[in-house]
């Protein structure tokens, strides 16, 4: 598997990072715009396998004066359960630690059930649960432990 960082100036990575993430997360669909501010604050990467787009990821740096970075792993659903999760986890584990990390958290619908289980297996643990303004279906806040 393959990562590519996604640029502003990447439409065809940004395209790719909104796709995967709408996707998994239709409770909180994104715009291309918004897509492009995420990229210019956070750590942004599409998975392929070959030339197939297989996930995406995010890693949110800690805030100053916080030891707290969210590595966020998003895998379609076709190619689940395949090593692809773990592997761009691991990589954005790493690019977190690098960014200062101490503390990693994570975040996942509750609607993903599989996302859930990875993230269990990886070991997180629950600390909270929100729904959105509008939505019915909550975001999973969960720690490293």
């Amino acid at each position: 598997m393959r990562t590519v960082r996604v640029h502003a100036d990447s439409e065809a990575a940004l395209h790719d990072w909104r796709h995967v993430h709408n996707l998994i997360v239709p409770t909180a669909v994104l715009s291309l715009e918004e897509v492009r501010e995420r990229s210019a604050r956070n750590v942004l990467h599409v998975a392929h396998f070959g030339d197939t787009l297989v996930g995406c990821m995010t890693v949110r740096p800690p805030a100053a004066g916080s030891p707290t970075a969210t590595v966020i792993a998003r895998i379609l659903p076709a190619y689940r359960g395949r090593g692809f999760g773990r592997s761009l986890y691991a990589y954005g584990l790493v690019q977190a630690r690098e960014l200062g990390a101490e503390v990693i958290e994570t975040v996942v619908l509750a609607s993903n059930p599989e996302g859930l289980s990875f993230a269990h297996k990886a070991g997180f643990v629950e600390f909270d649960r929100y729904v959105l303004p509008g939505d019915t279906v909550p975001f999973i806040d969960l720690r490293l432990a």
